[in-house]
């Protein structure tokens, strides 16, 4: 027999994808393969969470007593005096336009995107907030490791999503 006990704690992710359902990498992949051009909105700012990293998270922090409310994303590339990488992938937080060139510099597409405001964009599905950053501090002052960074994040997604044949399905 097993004891089970609930564990108290609660977070906060943004921007979601993971391999199972609908998100907004593959909405853009998809768009992205059948559109010279994407308009995306460039004011709304924050960062990704992947699943699969957010679980290992989960799994560790189960291990330990440090319960609470955290914040939780994919860590930001460190910022630059260009406010780019080498890559020329933003540093710091990222809008959704700025995601959606990293997806498409990753996945190998060309299709131009062209940053918009909100107001511009108009009406959406999905209501968001403007300012999605999240402090994660709370994670590395209890001692847990900060979830990789969302580049590689979307790196190590997209492979998977290859090895299922998500990018044969779009053809």
């Amino acid at each position: 027999m097993h004891n089970f006990y609930w564990v108290p704690c609660k977070f906060k992710i943004a921007w979601v994808f993971s391999i199972n359902g609908h998100n907004f990498i593959k909405t853009m992949l998809k768009v992205g393969k059948s559109h010279d051009e994407v308009k995306v909105v460039n004011d709304q700012i924050g960062t990704p969470t992947y699943t699969f990293d957010l679980a290992r998270l989960l799994v560790d922090m189960i291990e330990t007593d440090k319960y609470g409310y955290y914040h939780t994303t994919n860590s930001e590339l460190s910022e630059t005096a260009s406010g780019f990488d080498d890559n020329g992938t933003k540093t710091g937080y990222i809008s959704w336009y700025d995601f959606t060139k990293e997806i498409y510099r990753q996945a190998g597409y060309d299709t131009k995107v062209t940053p918009v405001t909100t107001e511009e964009y108009g009406l959406s599905k999905a209501v968001r907030p403007f300012n999605s950053r999240l402090d994660k501090s709370k994670l590395v002052e209890n001692g847990f490791k900060p979830l990789p960074t969302w580049p590689d994040a979307v790196h190590r997604y997209l492979e998977i999503l290859k090895k299922q044949g998500f990018f044969e399905e779009l053809k």
